[in-house]
This record gives structure tokens, sequence and C-alpha cells, in this order.
């Protein structure tokens, strides 16, 4: 069932009352891929009546009034989507579409949709419940920050939104706590994956560099940052204080990362895998088209690549659900009336990390002076991708399934590592998981560049390349490969671009059309090298371009079409949502 979104729906539900009203800035569809939907399932389970008001009129109550005022608490989520990186474009120009949105017309989202809704709240709800933030937006804006769209740093969203109470990453368990905290009266203040003000710093929590003091040194804001970082392992994570005037933002250690079982009774839920009928009458959203018939596998990434907020946002830990729990999802699809045999991707933030994780890490934690991919594989890390090949084989051959893509995109230096099943796992996916294109993500070829990336080198990606054309010619496929590119990153300048448009002509042998501008998202280590232009591993000086004309040139070096090469283009596609109330973005997936 959907949840109510409307006085009507309330009342066929027997309900006077919600106790928890979720804000959201897409519209609402009801789908495991939506963080506000997962959460308000996860509520209702739980026993909470939960009702949903999707991208409300931010010059009005009409919207924010229909559902009346919570028992408990609201619930505020920009989307699946960072409202800034939803809105404008890495040169800054307004979008004008928006997937989420009905009809497609990027009219609804507000910018910075957390505060504007927190605003909204408190502007017709006086001394109402309180007010929590989640989703992408609220999880990486809840320190001190590198907020690209003014150039400048701003302070924890709870300081601007003047919210309650931040729920950050992965929420399902802490928003269950809180509720529970809220109706028996409790103080909530020692639920992890909570943040909130106080007049001092708690016992034992670390104290971060000051806003103030952020603001004034480069080096204490990459020290508060290197701090942040390091401490969002739920293992081994200590809680963090950071001042503000005469006030503290306090951030608990994160919520632990779900067990199997977890994942799995949250997948089993209910999901009508449909746009809310109040909202379809506005317009269909167009991400559903993508979302409605494909599976989450896992989640989290280890990856840890410095322009991508997943590490932060959904953890280091990849957290897997069991091949049945993933077979009841697909066994599903073949009952559902709008299901024509296809699923649209298999997979998660990188596909082919699905059951591949470091015992080490699950038992200590993740590893505070080295990465499991970068600069090399870590020989402790067992790549093995049979589990896979299994998952794969046996949804593809599901009665009444024709066709399983993975689309998630795949991490091709972890697919040579494995010397015993990568082989096997490459030649399944070019033989029945390839929809034309299969997606990785060099984003460059310039080796400094890849380093301040904490991108594998490209000998690895022509290995992958060979091996998967070899694969392809013998499956008789007529298949190619799609390749993100990054233009303007910290550290590239023309000639690094002109480095990058030698390589893809001469060894990649195609000519982009579409090449993504650098944007630099709050909490990632590479908006830290934008705002210092430090290497904030050395403190040496990096070249950073911050012209916005030089940074289309950038582009334009690259996406020209050149003298030689093929024709054949690649494409960048939507941002593509993730799980969990506090969930993506990040703001955009691609493959780690």
């Amino acid at each position: 069932m959907f949840l109510p979104t409307t006085k009507e729906e309330m009342t066929a539900l027997g309900w006077h009352e919600l106790d928890v009203i979720l804000i959201s800035g897409d519209s609402y569809i009801d789908s495991p891929y939506s963080g506000v939907t997962v959460i308000g399932k996860v509520l209702q389970k739980a026993g909470f009546r939960v009702g949903i008001i999707a991208q409300p009129d931010i010059t009005s109550d009409v919207d924010i009034s229909r559902l009346g005022e919570p028992t408990l608490f609201w619930g505020v989520t920009g989307g699946t989507v960072d409202s800034m990186v939803a809105n404008y474009t890495a040169t800054l120009r307004k979008r004008r579409s928006d997937d989420f949105t009905p009809g497609g017309e990027n009219n609804r989202r507000p910018d910075r949709a957390v505060i504007a809704y927190t605003n909204l709240i408190k502007r017709f709800f006086k001394n109402s419940r309180p007010i929590v933030l989640g989703g992408i937006e609220a999880s990486l804006r809840r320190v001190t920050h590198y907020d690209y769209w003014t150039d400048k740093l701003r302070a924890p969203v709870l300081f601007d939104s003047k919210a309650d109470y931040i729920l950050y990453g992965m929420a399902e368990t802490s928003t269950v706590e809180l509720a529970r905290s809220f109706k028996e009266k409790k103080s909530p203040l020692s639920i992890r994956g909570l943040c909130y003000l106080a007049k001092s710093a708690p016992e034992g929590y670390i104290a971060l560099p000051s806003y103030e003091e952020c603001v004034t040194d480069h080096s204490a804001f990459t020290k508060m940052y290197h701090l942040f970082y390091q401490n969002n392992d739920p293992i081994s994570a200590k809680g963090l204080a950071q001042q503000k005037g005469d006030r503290y933002f306090v951030q608990n250690p994160p919520a632990l990362t779900l067990t199997q079982p977890q994942l799995d009774k949250i997948y089993s839920l209910t999901y009508e895998r449909d746009q809310h009928p109040y909202y379809e009458k506005q317009g269909s959203v167009k991400t559903l088209e993508t979302i409605r018939f494909s599976i989450s596998t896992h989640r989290g990434c280890y990856g840890e690549c410095n322009f991508c907020a997943i590490a932060v946002h959904e953890g280091r830990t990849v957290a897997s659900r069991s091949e049945a729990s993933i077979l009841a999802e697909a066994e599903a699809f073949t009952k559902h009336p709008k299901f024509k045999g296809i699923i649209n991707d298999l997979g998660g933030p990188t596909a082919n990390m699905y059951a591949i994780e470091c015992s080490k890490k699950l038992h200590n934690g993740a590893c505070s002076d080295k990465r499991c991919l970068f600069p090399d594989i870590c020989p402790v890390l067992k790549i093995d991708h049979n589990p896979q090949v299994d998952l794969l084989t046996k949804v593809r051959q599901i009665p009444g399934i024709k066709k399983v893509f993975v689309g998630s995109g795949i991490r091709y230096d972890m697919v040579l590592a494995d010397k015993q099943n990568g082989l096997t796992y490459l030649k399944e996916i070019v033989a029945h998981h390839t929809s034309g294109q299969l997606k990785v993500a060099p984003e460059h070829a310039d080796p400094y560049v890849l380093k301040m990336m904490g991108k594998p080198t490209v000998g690895s990606l022509l290995k992958f390349k060979k091996m998967f054309e070899k694969l392809t010619y013998e499956a008789g496929k007529d298949q190619y490969l799609t390749y993100y590119l990054i233009a303007a990153y910290p550290g590239s300048s023309d000639r690094e671009m002109k480095q990058l448009k030698e390589f893809v002509t001469t060894k990649l042998h195609l000519t982009p059309e579409q090449v993504q501008v650098f944007t630099p998202t709050p909490s990632t280590y590479a908006s830290v090298m934008y705002y210092t232009e430090k290497d904030p591993f050395t403190g040496e000086t990096i070249f950073v371009e911050k012209n916005t004309a030089r940074k289309v040139s950038q582009k334009e070096l690259i996406a020209k079409p050149a003298a030689t090469g093929t024709s054949k283009t690649e494409s960048l596609r939507t941002p593509k949502p993730e799980n969990g109330y506090a969930n993506k973005s990040r703001p955009q997936r691609r493959p780690r």
C-alpha cells in the first residue's frame, strides 16, 4: 500500500492523526530506491502512523498543512539528490528538467531544500514537534563544509536550518529508535547516527576545529575534514563536536551497518513500485522508468574516490543482501502487471562489490592508514566474483524474466584482480547482462590527476578493455564500453586534458560526446582540494581551475570531434536514487 498523502487516505486507514510526517524534495515514488519511502515503510512496520508530503509549495500552507501536525516529529529530506546539485549544472546554470518531479520540469524543488522545508514548517506550525533532517543533503552538510554555489564555507546545516536533529547515513534503525524515544518521552541524545546542537561538547567526544577557525585557516578546515572522515566507521568512530559561536554541533558515532537479515527485511516490505496517484495526476516522473524494475543488491562502497560522497554517506563497508532475498524480489517482479520481463539494473553503487568484503574490516572497522582499492588493491580483501555469477545466473533463469541488465557500472580493477573467477564473471556480463554498453569510470588518464581522484592507473583499464572486446567478439555481440570522464578536476589543466584527449583517441579509439565538468559536492576530499587548492594528504599546492569559461574549455578539449578515432559515442546518465532515508548521492551514482 501507499503511505497516505491526504486526509481522505488517513480516514480510509482509520487514522485521525499521524505520528510522523515526512517531507521530501522528490515526488512520492513508492519504491525501495526512494529513501523517504523506505523510512516511511520501516516506521510503519514498527507500528507508527506515517504520511508523506512530497515537494510542498513553500509559498503557502496548502501542502504543508494537508495532513495536520504529527504527534512525534517531522522528517525532512531534500530528496534523493542534494537540491543544489539537482537544480544547477557544474557551470552554475539552472537545470530545466528534474527526473524526480512530475512532468519533468524543474519547478518544484527549492534551493537548499532542507532549510526551505524546515522554515515552511516553522512558519505555519508554531512551537511544533521536533524537526529531524535526513537524506543526502542533510547528511553531507552536517559539519562545516565547502559550498560551491556560494563559494564559501557554510556552518553545519543545523545552524542554518534551525531544525532540531539530523539522522545521517543509512538511518532506518536510528529513525525507529528516535520515534520510540519520542513516544516514550525519553532523551534521544544517545542514539547512534544522531546529530544535535548543545551548549557544551559531550565528554570524550573529539573536538573538531571550530567553524570560525575553518573559515579563517585552510589548514584547520583540512584537519577538520580528516577527523570527520576518519570517524565515519561505525566500529571505530568516536563522537565529534564542533563549536560555532557559543554552541556546539554534536555528532554521535554512526549507526551500525545493517546485518544481512536486517537488510533483507527492509527489502521484503511491500512497495507499489509506482508514483502515488495524487502526484501521478500532476505528471509522470522519468526516473521511474529506470528504478521501477531494478534491484539493489548491496549498500556501501570501499572505492573511496575522492570526488564521491558514498563512503561518507552509505559507508565504506559493503552490506549485501542474501541471494534468497534478491531472488524473491526478482520473482515478485514477474507478478507485477507492468513488468515486461526486463530488469533494468541488478547492482549497487558498484555492481561487482556484491558479497565481497574484508573480514578484518568487519571486525575492526575500516583501516585508518590505507584504502581497500587505492593505490593498489589490498591483499587482505579477498575478491571472489563467484557469488555474483551464481546470483546473475539464477535471476536470469527465473520464468518470466527475459533480460537482466547490470547498469550500475563495475570496477574493472577488481575483475582483473580476481584470478579465479574474474574472467567467468565478465563472460557472464558480456553474454547476458550488457545493454549495448557497459559502464566503467576511468574518469581521467593523467597519473597525477588519477592520484588526486583516488583512481587506478590506465593500465588496468586497457587490460580490461582488451578482455571485454575479446569476449564480446567471441559472443558475437555488438557491445561497447561507456567511459565516464571528468574535466576541470583539481590538478587538471589544459595540458592534462590534452593528454586525456590523446589517450581516448589513440587508446580507447573513441570521441566522447559528453564529458562531465567537475562539481565539488559537500563532504568530499575533492571539495576540500577545490576550496584550499592544496593536496589534503601532502599539503602541496595544486592547480585548480575555478573560472567557469575555462572549465567549459577543458571539457571542449576532449569533447570536440577528433581527426581520427571511431564515431562511437558515449553518454552520461541521470543521477540514480539510492536507498535509505539519509540516502545518494550522492550527487551522482557512478561506478567507483
